[in-house]
Order: C-alpha cells, then structure tokens, then sequence
C-alpha cells in the first residue's frame, strides 16, 4: 500500500510541464476503434485510467502499443463486442466505448459504470441518445445489451449538457448513415477536441465547441495522428497548489483559453495571473480571499476543481460558500479537510467554509480522485506532516503529482509500505 506524505508551509517557485489531458484522452482511445486501421495519439499521460482503457481495447482485439507517450492503437481487428466487468467497475469512463462499438460492431454489452464515488451519474441520456440513432438497448441485471443492424442519422436533444452522452452520440453518430443534430451538447474543451480527433480521421463535424452539433455520418474514416491538448484540471490543481502554498510557478502545455472561468475565480482570490500562447504565469504573495463560487458545465467553473478549490478556501482571509451543481458527492472530501483543522459547514449542496492558516497535518485518505487531490493542496499550507493513504485514486489521473510539485519545491513523495 502507497501513501504521500507531505511536509507543509514550503512556498513554491519553479516551471512544469503540464501532462495531456485525461478527459479528452480516454474518449479519443475508445474513438479509435471506429477506425479499421492504426491510429496514433500523442501526449497521453501515463496515468491508471489510460492504462485500464488500453486493457479494456486489448481485451476487444485491438493491438497497442504505448511507449513514452505516445499510443498507437490498431484496431483492425474487434473480436468481442463484450467489455468485461472488472473494467467497467473501476471505471466510468469506460461506458463511452458503447457508442463506439455499436458504431464499429452493431452491438455492445456492458455494466452499470463505475468509477469514483462522487455523486449519482445516471447513464440515462447516454441511452436516450443511441436510442435516437436506432439502437435497441435492453437493461437487465445491472447489464446494458445494445444492438443495431443499422445506426441512423437523427436529431438528438439532450436535457442537459451531459459530456459522456455528447461523447456517446457523436462517436455512434460518425458510424450512422444520414445526418444527426445534436441540440444541448456538453460544451467541454475535451468535446471540442474530440470533434478535432474524429475530423482529423475523416468525419464530418460542424459546430466544435458549441451547444449544437452537426454530423454527416457514414463518412470513411483512415488512419490518423493526433496530439493531445494539456490538461485544464491538472493545471487547476496546480493553480489551487500555488494558492495555498504561496510563491510563483510557471504552467506549461496548456491552452489558457480553456481555462477562462478558473482564471478568473484565481484572480479574485488574489492571484496575479499572466496567461501567453500555452503557457500561463503564477504567483501568489499573500494568503487567498475568501469568494462565493459555484459550479456547472463548461463555460462555468469546473466540478473536477471544487474540492481543490475548497481546501484553498480552508486557508483564505475570511469565509467562503461553495456550490456544486454537478455531483452531490464532491462534498465527502470536507470530511478528510476537517482532519486538517479546516472549518467546514456542509448542507445539501451547498459548503460554508471558515478560512483559518495554517492548517494542521494529519492523517487522511483520499476519497476519489480530485478529492485526493485537494488533499495535496491543503497539506501544501498545513503545518507538520500529512499522510494520504488511498493514493490510488490520485494516480487514477495525475501521472506523478509528487515529481510535479517536488518541481515547484514542495516536500512531497510517495512511502510503500
């Protein structure tokens, strides 16, 4: 068993790299099975999510081969249509390859997802959406059973902006003949760079970027190389690191224009923020403001940086409330906070956070995935020594969260024991 152990109250200073984006990755690998041949990303962080998509795609058929980072995936060849449980259960994720398969097969079993608990995320529009395209999807027994001789074009209208059925639409939509208008979709840099992905191996896409999208399906698709963009919520992270700690870093591979709304609530908290062509420019002199802040879907603040953005919080000049509209469950990571000496109120979805410097080191366990990383952030402005055990879920998608900040002059590593 791993944790990492953190010495706090190290100001940072330094330059990292930004790894490529875990959200915008996963869905490009499951794309790539609509392709017959090779295709080629670049930029894939070496983190477990990627590494449990590729043995979900190995265990379908295809070959791949990841090295540095750089994958190649050729799936010429689909042998099963059945993703396997043990996949599924450990990630979400993994439902996106039912539109994907269904595209490239004409059918797909699969279970109820998993993934971190933060919350419930019905798959719900997810099958609506394939429904629209002329699947037949039985639920039975925690399975999803989804069959279609032939995917038609149609017009999907999703009741809200959902990233995963987006996500599912389009890749069946590409595969499907005739036309399909996606009304309300997901508007997330990872869609937009997904749509880039699917036109780079011949689909046609209109409306990247927007709330509707519009695809000529049926369109030959060839092989293809695609570099990933840096990721937003990495790059958060690393942000909300610098606010609590204090000191000045430079961040990157990243696309500032992603990053709007994050900058902007950084800068209310008193961060002085230079943002250049993928790069941006950090410091942070005096303790955080305290600020009123809420979640939604893109263009508004992210829910992924809600828990980092709380521990920040826990060390601000004042009180704080904290509104997530996405997922109920983020607010589990309050409780981990609270061992820490933060000052937390929590009430349905809404958080009421006393700031209070320095925090005080603990032991804690990280919960789920940005939950554990909030943790990090905290432990960065708290007192002595902090132990967050169930580091797994950190690694679920932050290729090496020590070795980055260790950069930035944090004392951070990770104990097996």
């Amino acid at each position: 068993m791993s944790t990492i152990q953190v010495e706090g109250l190290h100001s940072l200073k330094g330059e990292i790299e930004i790894q490529g984006s875990k959200n915008a990755v996963l869905p490009m690998m499951a794309a790539a099975i609509l392709n017959t041949g090779t295709t080629v990303i670049e930029n894939v962080p070496r983190i477990q999510d990627v590494f449990c998509m590729m043995g979900i795609l190995e265990y379908l058929g295809c070959v791949c081969s990841f090295k540095g980072h750089r994958m190649v995936i050729d799936a010429s060849s689909i042998t099963s249509a059945d993703i396997p449980e043990s996949y599924v259960r450990s990630m979400r994720s993994s439902i996106m390859i039912l539109g994907a398969l269904l595209g490239r097969c004409g059918e797909a079993v699969t279970q109820y997802p998993g993934g971190c608990s933060i919350g419930k995320r019905p798959i719900d529009l997810h099958l609506y959406s394939l429904r629209r395209l002329g699947a037949e999807i039985l639920e039975k027994d925690e399975h999803v059973y989804a069959r279609a001789c032939c995917l038609k074009g149609s017009e999907i209208r999703l009741s809200y902006p959902s990233v995963g059925a987006t996500e599912n639409a389009l890749m069946a939509a590409v595969r499907a003949e005739g036309d399909t208008i996606i009304h309300g979709a997901a508007r997330e840099p990872e869609i937009e760079e997904l749509c880039l992905f699917l036109i780079n191996m011949g689909a046609h896409i209109e409306g990247a970027g927007t709330p509707v999208l519009r695809i000529a399906g049926g369109r030959k698709l060839h092989d293809s190389v695609y570099r990933v963009a840096g990721d937003r919520i990495v790059a958060g992270t690393y942000m909300a690191a610098v606010a609590a700690a204090g000191g000045n870093a430079v961040l990157n591979g990243i696309r500032p224009q992603h990053m709007e709304r994050v900058l902007a609530e950084f800068k209310r908290m008193g961060m002085a923020i230079e943002a250049e062509d993928r790069r941006i420019l950090l410091t942070m002199k005096s303790r955080p403001l305290p600020l009123k802040l809420e979640t939604g879907p893109y263009p508004q603040f992210p829910t992924d940086l809600q828990s980092q953005v709380m521990a920040v919080m826990s060390v601000a000049e004042g009180d704080s409330v904290l509104i997530e509209n996405v997922f109920e469950g983020r607010f589990e990571t309050a409780k981990e906070l609270i061992k820490l000496g933060a000052k937390i109120r929590t009430h349905e979805r809404k958080a009421r956070i006393e700031g209070s410097f320095p925090l005080t080191g603990a032991c804690t366990e990280a919960r789920d995935l940005r939950g554990g990383a909030a943790l990090v952030v905290a432990a960065l402005a708290a007192e002595g020594k902090t132990e967050i055990g169930q580091c797994c879920h950190i690694m679920r998608g932050y290729e090496d969260i020590c070795r980055d900040l260790r950069c930035l002059g944090a004392e951070i590593e990770y104990q097996v024991s």
